[in-house]
């Protein structure tokens, strides 16, 4: 078989493993992309309903870790301040690509998410980095101490043998099997003594026992916006997002975004009328009032959907009420009412797994990785950056974001 040299080997070419080949190329090493799949960047143009949710603003000037979750979410903090969001813009803009700005900083393609795949590639033409698409690695081992070149590397595939002085992993996690996900990187991290923080679904649709039964399916289609809380304490996370209820469960940004903090066993409190202290304004509300209950609710509740009010008034603890009289009806009555609106509180039995989700929550622990280079503390050469590593970002440019920044920060470190 073949034998090739370069000074720099990396592992997935989506979206930071591109990134990061461009910018080492760009510095005069030579390096390469070795990816399984034959078409790349699929996850990109997948992203932001195809228009590619890019980065997020809210992390320039700030401290990025508030916006991750990991078993070290400070590990974020030097890669985001050395590679800011305004910093991808800037590239954006210099290819002229058209974006815009969606709420809580979240930056899309005014186009097509294909623009930011073909910047990358073009970037990694300038750096005339070598491309290996279709290439499966069958074995990844260690060369001795006296190799030639300094190589430390040497990566076997079904397209020949590589020897390289920097091998870097940015495969990515599990999330969306169909466009080539695996856990090829987690193994090869472990084959070089790298403990990994279980891999779980994040950023993903939940389900619940009984949802037919209990006729939820037949608000499929609704969307509203809401409070979201779930664990306590130190633990507890909360959202102000939207919610979508679903033929099976529920999703849109508020379940995405607490699906990342969410444990089996615990429970969810949604919150579907958060500026309203819905039990006190049904009570002294009522005083001399000839309208109906359901009306009442309606008026006080613009932001529900008719739907869902009428569905909920039909439960069968406040049926029997819906049409009264709102002043006749008792407190006890409106105060559990209020409550189960302000607070619904319910218990997910799982997710729609990775097939579903958007991202991967766990994966290489970080207590393992330098912040500053990327560089594995355990194998002197070895890189991990992006998704791979137990850092995962909330809804809205921040997977991509960590990606840009791991990317540029090992690169960096690499080239100079």
């Amino acid at each position: 078989m073949t034998q090739t040299v370069f000074h720099t080997l990396i592992i997935g070419a989506g979206a930071a493993g591109m990134m990061c080949a461009a910018r080492i190329g760009q510095k005069g090493r030579s390096v390469a992309l070795i990816d399984h799949a034959v078409k790349i960047g699929e996850k990109i143009r997948i992203s932001g309903g195809g228009r590619c949710n890019f980065t997020n603003r809210r992390l320039d000037g700030h401290d990025g870790s508030p916006y991750y979750v990991s078993q070290q979410p400070r590990f974020v903090r030097h890669a985001l301040s050395r590679y800011r969001a305004q910093d991808f813009i800037r590239l954006v803009e210099a290819y002229g690509i058209a974006y815009h700005e969606k709420h809580k900083g979240q930056m899309f393609c005014d186009g097509s998410a294909q623009q930011i795949i073909d910047m990358l590639q073009n970037e990694c033409a300038r750096g005339n980095v070598s491309w290996h698409t279709g290439c499966t690695v069958t074995a990844v081992g260690k060369l001795p101490a006296d190799s030639v070149q300094g190589t430390r590397f040497e990566v076997r595939t079904d397209q020949g043998v590589f020897h390289c002085r920097h091998l870097i992993i940015a495969t990515g996690g599990l999330a969306v099997p169909a466009i080539g996900a695996t856990a090829f990187g987690y193994e090869l991290a472990k084959q070089f003594g790298h403990s990994i923080i279980p891999p779980e679904a994040a950023l993903v649709p939940l389900r619940f026992e009984h949802w037919a039964q209990q006729g939820f399916d037949h608000l499929a289609g609704i969307a509203l916006p809401v409070r979201i809380r779930t664990g306590s304490g130190k633990q507890a996370m909360a959202f102000d997002e939207d919610l979508l209820f679903r033929h099976k469960g529920l999703s849109g940004p508020a379940i995405l975004q607490i699906s990342s903090y969410w444990q089996p066993g615990q429970y969810l409190s949604i919150d579907l009328v958060p500026d309203i202290d819905l039990a006190d304004a049904l009570c002294t509300g009522k005083s001399g009032q000839k309208i109906q209950l359901n009306t009442a609710l309606k008026q006080l509740c613009t932001a529900l959907p008719e739907r869902l009010l009428d569905f909920w008034l039909a439960r069968p603890e406040f049926s029997p009420f819906a049409a009264q009289k709102w002043a006749d009806i008792p407190n006890a009555v409106l105060q559990q009412l209020g409550r189960s609106l302000n607070n619904w509180t319910l218990l997910p039995s799982g997710s729609d797994g990775h097939k579903k989700a958007e991202a991967t929550r766990g994966g290489v622990n970080v207590k393992e990785i330098d912040p500053k280079t990327m560089q594995s503390k355990l194998q002197s050469g070895l890189y991990f950056i992006g998704e791979v590593m137990d850092i995962t970002g909330w809804l809205g440019g921040y997977n991509f974001q960590w990606a840009w920044a791991s990317a540029v920060c090992a690169a960096e470190a690499i080239a100079d």
